[in-house]
C-alpha cells in the first residue's frame, strides 16, 4: 500500500461546483437537498466527504445505510439523529414523544409516521438554530424503509431552515423514495483524471495500451481503478502478457476487497464481520460482542493498517463496499456467529427488538424459541415503527418455525401486517406460504380477503370489487360479520371504480350484502350504512332513505367512530341531502386527528371536508384544505386523486386551469380504471360550462357523469348541472327526464338543501305565475342552508327569468344578490354571467377589484388564514408540516405581497368575506 496520501479528488467540477452552491446556500440561510446517483465506487462517498471537510462553520450529521438492517426500523434515522436528542425537549409534546417512541426511548403506541418526519423536521430546524446544518446519507437505498420515508419527508418540507441533506444512492436501483428530489448523477472520470489516477494507485511498470484499455473498461470508475491492479500478475499490467479478461467494474471492486480481507490475519476477518453486522457504529457494542468471539483489540490492527477500517468515536469502513464485501463472502456459520455474539451483547431490556433480530440472523434453522420471540417482538417493533417493522419481524418469524399449522397461522398474521403496511407483494408471498399450510376453512377465507385487498389497495382499479365480493362470499357462512365488513369495502370499491368496474356491479354486490345475515343484537354504525346503501343501490332513495340518516347520525354522534369510519359514512349523508351530517363530523375528526399526530389518514379526510366546503360556497376554505392535503402527498410523494380539486375548478369557472385539471384527471382515471374520479370530472365540466354560458357543452357532460353511476350522488350533482343545461338549449324533455330521476331523492330526503334546489329546478321549467311562485319558494327554502352557491344560482334564474319577462326592476335585484353572492365565494364564471345579465337588464356593474388575497399562493394564503385565526408558528407548522422557520419565512413574504408589517394588520389587509378553514 503506498505510503503517500491519497490525492484530492481529480476532476469532479461539476460535482464540486454543485456541492459548493450547496454549502454557499445553506450557510445564507436556504435550504437545500441533493440526491447523487452512481454506480458502486464511482465516488459518492469521496464527495460525501469533501462535502464534509469543506463545511466549515456548519455542523455536522452523518448517517448510512446498512444491507443487513433495512428492516429495523428507524435504525437509520437514529444514526442521523442520535447527537441531537438532547434538543427533544425543545419540540412540541406530541413530536418529541413521536421520536422518543420511534428510537426506543420510551413505550407507547406506534406513531404516525408524518408525525414522526414532522418530528424530525422541527428536530433538524431547531439545531440548525445554532449553526447550518449538513446531513450526509450514504448508502441511501440500504436505508430502513421507515428511515428512508421519514427522510424523504423531511427533505421535500425543507425551504428556509438553513438544512442541507445529501444522499448517495446506488444505481442501477428501483426505490421511489426519494424521487422527485433535486439529483446528480456521478459519472466516471474524464479519460485524463482516469489515467493520472491509476498511474498513482500503480507505481510499478503500467503499459499505455493496458492503461487506456483498463480506463475505458472501468469507464472512469475511481474505486475500480484503485482496486483493480492489485493483485494481477505483474507481466499483465508491464506488458499486457496474460488472459486480460477484467471483470464487469462492480464484480471487480468487490473481488478486489475480497482478496484484501481474505489476506487478514483470521482474527481481524472475524472483527471486521462482527461490525460489519452491527451497523450503529458503536465501539462499545463492537468490543462487547468481539470478547464473547475471544477476539482482542490487537485484530483492529491489520485491518487499520490495510486501511478497511478505523474505530474511533464511531466504526467507520473505508467504503460501503467494504461492509458489502465482508458481511457476503463470510461463510454462513461465521455471520451466524457474529449475529449471535451481537445478540448477547445487546441488552435485553433496552433493546429487545434488536437484540431478536440479531438472535433471528444467528438461527441455524428452525427455532420456535427465536420464532415465539420474534413474535412477541414484532408488537414493540410495530410501536417503534408501526406496521411495516412488525411486518418485517413476523415475516422473519415465519421462515423460523418448523411446525407446519404454526407456520401456515403466523404467515397469515404477517400477510395481513404487510397488507396493512402497504407491503403488497411480500403480503403475496406470505399468503401463497399460508396456503401452503394446514389451513382451515376460516383461515382460507381471510386470505382470499387479503389477497383482495393486497391486489385491490395495490392498483385501486377495475378488479377490486370483484375480488372482494368473492373473498366476501367465501366468509359468509364461517364469519357474517367479518363478511359484511368486507361487502362495505367491496361497495366502496365499486364506488372509486364506479362504470369501470370489471365482472361485477355495484347493484350485485349491493344485493349479496343485503342477502349476507345480520348480526343478532341491536345493529351497530358500519351495519346501518351497509344496508343502507345496499337499499339505495337496490331498491332507491326512499326505501333506504330511514338507514342512511341513522347511519349518518350514528357515526356523527359516535366519539369512538374512526376517521375512516367517518368519511365513509358521508356518502349516507350525501344520499339523503343532509349538509351538516356531512361536514360536521369530518370537521370534529380532522381537528382530533391533528392534536393527536394521526396524520396518515388526513389526505381522504381533508379532500371530503373540501367537497362539503366547494357545495356550501367556501372555496377560499375548500382551497385551503386541498393545499393541506397535498402537502401530505408531496411530503410522501404519493398519490392520491383529489375530487375535491376538480369540483373546486367547476365552482371557481376559470376555464384554462380547469379545463387542463379536467383533461389530465380524464386520461389518467381511464388508464387506471378510476370511474368515479372520471365521473366527477364531467360532472365538474358541466358545472363549468353552465357557468360560462355553454350550455350544449354542458349538457353533453351532465349527460355522460349521470349515465356513468346514476345510483351515486355525483349523479345527483349532474342532473342538476343537465336540468339547467338541457332548459338553456332547448331541451326540456331531458331537463324533465333528469328532474324526475333526481326527485325520487329529494324527496325521500325532504331537506331544505333537497327541496330548495328540486324547487329551484321545477321553477326553471314553468312558466308564468308558476315559475315567479317556485323561485319564490326556492330561495326562501335555501337561504337558511350553508349551500350559499344554491341560493346564488336560485337568484340568478330568478333574475334572468324576470328580465326575460319583461320586469326589469326587479330582476335587478335579484341578480345584484346573486352577482355578490358568486363574488364573495370566488365563483368568477357565474359572477361574470350574473354581471351580464344585470347589465342587460339595465344596470351599469363595475368590474370586481381583484382582492389582495388572490395574489397569494395556495400555501401562503393558508398560512395567512391560519395566522388571522391566532395559530402560532409552530401550531401552523404542525398543521401544514412545515418548520416553524418555514412559517416565519412565508409569513414575511406574504406580509410584502399585502403591505403589512405585522399579524395585526394582516385580517384587514386580506379583506377576506369568505368562512376561513376554522370556520368550517
Amino acid at each position: 500500500m503506498r505510503e503517500d496520501p491519497l490525492p484530492d479528488l481529480r476532476g469532479r467540477h461539476r460535482e464540486r461546483e454543485a456541492l459548493d452552491r450547496l454549502l454557499e446556500g445553506v450557510r445564507t440561510g436556504r435550504s437545500e437537498v441533493l440526491v447523487l446517483r452512481g454506480e458502486a465506487g464511482i465516488g459518492k462517498t469521496a464527495l460525501l466527504n469533501q462535502l464534509c471537510d469543506r463545511a466549515s462553520g456548519c455542523r455536522l450529521a452523518r448517517a448510512a445505510g446498512v444491507e443487513s438492517e433495512m428492516e429495523l426500523a428507524f435504525a437509520g434515522l437514529h444514526l442521523l439523529c442520535a447527537p441531537f436528542l438532547d434538543h427533544l425537549p425543545a419540540l412540541p409534546d406530541t413530536q418529541a414523544d413521536a421520536l422518543r417512541i420511534a428510537f426506543g426511548l420510551r413505550g407507547g403506541g406506534a406513531p404516525d409516521r408524518f408525525l414522526v418526519g414532522l418530528a424530525v423536521l422541527t428536530l433538524l430546524s431547531k439545531v440548525a438554530e445554532e449553526r447550518p446544518l449538513v446531513c450526509v446519507i450514504d448508502d441511501a437505498q440500504w436505508l430502513d424503509r421507515a428511515s428512508a420515508q421519514t427522510l424523504a419527508f423531511v427533505a421535500r418540507r425543507l425551504v428556509a431552515e438553513s438544512v442541507a441533506m445529501v444522499f448517495a444512492v446506488r444505481e442501477p436501483g428501483d426505490d421511489k423514495t426519494l424521487a422527485a428530489l433535486p439529483e446528480l448523477t456521478v459519472h466516471g472520470l474524464e479519460p485524463d483524471d482516469a489515467r493520472a489516477l491509476l498511474e498513482w494507485a500503480q507505481p510499478g511498470p503500467l503499459d499505455e495500451q493496458v492503461r487506456d484499455r483498463l480506463v475505458a473498461e472501468t469507464r472512469g470508475n475511481p474505486l475500480a481503478l484503485l482496486e483493480l491492479p492489485r493483485g494481477l500478475p505483474v507481466e499483465e499490467l508491464a506488458g499486457g502478457f496474460g488472459p486480460f479478461r477484467w471483470p464487469e467494474v462492480s464484480a471487480g471492486i468487490e473481488e478486489s476487497f475480497r482478496r484484501r480481507v481474505e489476506a487478514l490475519p483470521a482474527p481481524a476477518q472475524a472483527l471486521l464481520l462482527v461490525a460489519a453486522a452491527e451497523p450503529l457504529g458503536d465501539p462499545l457494542l463492537l468490543w462487547r460482542a468481539a470478547d464473547r468471539l475471544g477476539i482482542g483489540p490487537a485484530a483492529a490492527d491489520p485491518a487499520y493498517t490495510d486501511g478497511l477500517m478505523t474505530i474511533g468515536e464511531r466504526v467507520v469502513f473505508r467504503h460501503p463496499l467494504v461492509r458489502t464485501v465482508v458481511y457476503r463472502s463470510a461463510q454462513a456459520q461465521d455471520r451466524r456467529a457474529a449475529h449471535l455474539a451481537l445478540a448477547e451483547a445487546t441488552d435485553r431490556d433496552t433493546d429487545p427488538a434488536r437484540r431478536a433480530w440479531h438472535l433471528a440472523a444467528a438461527a441455524e434453522g428452525p427455532d420456535e424459541e427465536v420464532a415465539a420471540e420474534l413474535e412477541r417482538s414484532a408488537g414493540r417493533a410495530q410501536a417503534r415503527g408501526g406496521l411495516a417493522a412488525a411486518a418485517s419481524f413476523l415475516h422473519r418469524a415465519v421462515a423460523l418455525t418448523a411446525d407446519p399449522v404454526r407456520r401456515a397461522e403466523r404467515a397469515l398474521t404477517a400477510a395481513g401486517a404487510s397488507v396493512q403496511a402497504g407491503v403488497f407483494n411480500v403480503a403475496l408471498g406470505l399468503l401463497a406460504t399460508a396456503e401452503a399450510g394446514p389451513l382451515g376453512d376460516l383461515q382460507r377465507a381471510r386470505a382470499n380477503l387479503l389477497r383482495a385487498q393486497a391486489r385491490y389497495w395495490q392498483t385501486r382499479g377495475s378488479e377490486g370489487p370483484l375480488l372482494l365480493l368473492q373473498a366476501a362470499r367465501t366468509l359468509e357462512p364461517l364469519d357474517p360479520g367479518l363478511a359484511r365488513k368486507t361487502y362495505l369495502d367491496a361497495w366502496s370499491a365499486a364506488l372509486f371504480a364506479g362504470a369501470m368496474t370489471r365482472g361485477t356491479s355495484m347493484a350485485e354486490i349491493s344485493g349479496q350484502a343485503l342477502a349476507c345475515p345480520r348480526p343478532e343484537g341491536p345493529p351497530e354504525a358500519a351495519d346501518l350504512l351497509l344496508d343502507g346503501l345496499a337499499l339505495a343501490v337496490t331498491r332507491g332513495r326512499d326505501a333506504a332513505a330511514s338507514l342512511l340518516r341513522q347511519a349518518a347520525d350514528s357515526f356523527g354522534g359516535d366519539s369512538a367512530a374512526t376517521i375512516q369510519e367517518v368519511v365513509r359514512s358521508t356518502a349516507a349523508a350525501v344520499m339523503v341531502w343532509d349538509y351538516e351530517a356531512w361536514a360536521g363530523p369530518l370537521t370534529r375528526q380532522i381537528r382530533i386527528a391533528r392534536e393527536s399526530g394521526a396524520l396518515s389518514v388526513l389526505p381522504v379526510a381533508l379532500d371530503v371536508l373540501a367537497q362539503a366546503l366547494c357545495v356550501g360556497g367556501d372555496l377560499r376554505g375548500a382551497a385551503l384544505l386541498i393545499a393541506e392535503a397535498g402537502a401530505v402527498t408531496q411530503a410522501t410523494g404519493s398519490r392520491i386523486a383529489s375530487y375535491a380539486r376538480l369540483m373546486l375548478a367547476g365552482a371557481r369557472g376559470r376555464e384554462a386551469e380547469a379545463r387542463t385539471l379536467i383533461n389530465v384527471t380524464i386520461s389518467e382515471a381511464t388508464a387506471a380504471g378510476q370511474g368515479c374520479a372520471v365521473q366527477y370530472a364531467r360532472s365538474a365540466t358541466a358545472m363549468l360550462c353552465n357557468g360560462l354560458g355553454r350550455y350544449e357543452e354542458a349538457l353533453v357532460a351532465a349527460q355522460q357523469a349521470t349515465d356513468d353511476t346514476p345510483e351515486l350522488f355525483v349523479s345527483d350533482w349532474a342532473r342538476i348541472e343537465l336540468v339547467e343545461a338541457a332548459t338553456r338549449a332547448g331541451r326540456p324533455e331531458a331537463a324533465r327526464a333528469a328532474l324526475d330521476r333526481l326527485r325520487q331523492g329529494t324527496a325521500a330526503a325532504g331537506t331544505d338543501w333537497a327541496l330548495g334546489v328540486e324547487t329551484r329546478l321545477r321553477a326553471l321549467l314553468s312558466d308564468g305565475a308558476d315559475a315567479d311562485r317556485l323561485y319564490r319558494e326556492a330561495i326562501e327554502r335555501l337561504s337558511p342552508t350553508r349551500v350559499r352557491p344554491e341560493l346564488a344560482r336560485a337568484h340568478l334564474l330568478y333574475g334572468e327569468w324576470l328580465r326575460r319577462a319583461g320586469h326589469r326592476v326587479a330582476a335587478r335585484d335579484q341578480l345584484r344578490q346573486a352577482l355578490e353572492l358568486f363574488g364573495e365565494m370566488r365563483m368568477d364564471a357565474f359572477a361574470e354571467r350574473a354581471r351580464r345579465e344585470l347589465a342587460a337588464a339595465g344596470e351599469r356593474v363595475r368590474r370586481r377589484r381583484v382582492d389582495a388575497f388572490d395574489e397569494l399562493t395556495a400555501q401562503e394564503a393558508e398560512i395567512a388564514q391560519l395566522a388571522v385565526a391566532g395559530r402560532s408558528n409552530p401550531e401552523i407548522g404542525a398543521q401544514l408540516f412545515l418548520s416553524p422557520r418555514t412559517v416565519e419565512w412565508h409569513l414575511r413574504k406574504v406580509f410584502m405581497k399585502l403591505g403589512v408589517s405585522s399579524r395585526r394588520e394582516l385580517a384587514g389587509a386580506l379583506n377576506a368575506t369568505g368562512r376561513t378553514v376554522e370556520s368550517a
